[in-house]
């Protein structure tokens, strides 16, 4: 593959997680939102939220209740970095340098890729991770948007 075919904004157009006895869950809800930015130069970008997470009763971002924050926290999901690409096995490899989950930072995550035949959709799926208490599999379909 080549690199250029991965280059641009995607948007986000599915995510689900899978567990190993075959149970689907959805924790940015079904009808998530999301951007992926690849550049030429080998930066990265990743956001995923679910839209309808409750909004804060103030208006003062630094004054949520503590359901609030945790509503918020937990219906979104955003890091950068850098990224590498290894066509053999058909990964990108994200090199985790900040994120809203500060466990992230400093650490590599592996997505299996895969193309649709006209390049316009992106298909990455996670090793297994531990989510909610259990282990999953994440599979993000991700849509490039036109320029």
């Amino acid at each position: 593959m080549s690199i250029s075919k991965l280059i641009g904004t995607w948007k986000m157009v599915s995510g689900e997680f899978r567990s190993s006895d075959g149970k689907i869950s959805y924790p940015w809800g079904t009808e998530l939102e999301g951007r992926l930015v690849y550049t030429a130069d080998g930066n990265m970008a990743a956001q995923i939220m679910d839209p309808d997470r409750p909004k804060f009763a103030s208006k003062d971002h630094m004054r949520g209740t503590d359901e609030e924050v945790r509503a918020a926290f937990e219906g979104y999901q955003a890091y950068y970095g850098t990224f590498t690409v290894d066509e053999k096995e058909k990964t990108i490899i994200h090199d985790v340098e900040g994120s809203v989950f500060p466990n992230l930072i400093g650490h590599q995550l592996k997505r299996h890729y895969e193309f649709s035949k006209d390049g316009s959709r992106l298909t990455l799926g996670t090793p297994p991770m531990p989510m909610g208490g259990e282990k999953v599999s994440g599979v993000y379909i991700w849509e490039r948007l036109k320029k």
